[in-house]
């Protein structure tokens, strides 16, 4: 567990020293409202800056799509909408301000955790 956790806290900071204003705003609020034991926040934005919406903002401002994986034993007993309705609640501000699009995958311990081979 140990070494789990080392992992999730290097991986945190280190993608946080690269990450902006926005990327650091949803990686602090899902982690206090969730608790993650594994949370990937992914920069998209590159990939949309020809789209009209983001030529119209002058290529946005470099952090407006977003792939967020998070596992957390928050989510047990949720279906898929109440767990992305959790995740955009808490990021409203963020998706007023210029967010443009979050791609989410949101899943439990027991959902990533590999499935033993059934005995024969």
């Amino acid at each position: 567990m140990f070494l789990k956790s080392l992992h999730l806290t290097f991986r945190t900071y280190s993608a946080m020293a690269n990450s902006g204003p926005v990327e650091s705003s949803i990686r602090s609020k899902l982690t206090s409202l969730l608790r993650p034991t594994s949370l990937v926040i992914s920069n998209d934005s590159w990939k949309h800056r020809h789209h009209a919406a983001m030529r119209a903002q002058n290529g946005g401002s470099g952090e407006t799509h977003f792939s967020v994986e998070v596992v957390s034993s928050e989510f047990e007993g949720k279906t898929t909408i109440q767990r992305h309705r959790m995740i955009h609640t808490t990021l409203s501000d963020e998706l007023t301000q210029g967010l443009h699009s979050l791609s989410l995958k949101a899943r439990t311990p027991a959902e990533v955790q590999p499935t033993s081979p059934e005995p024969q």
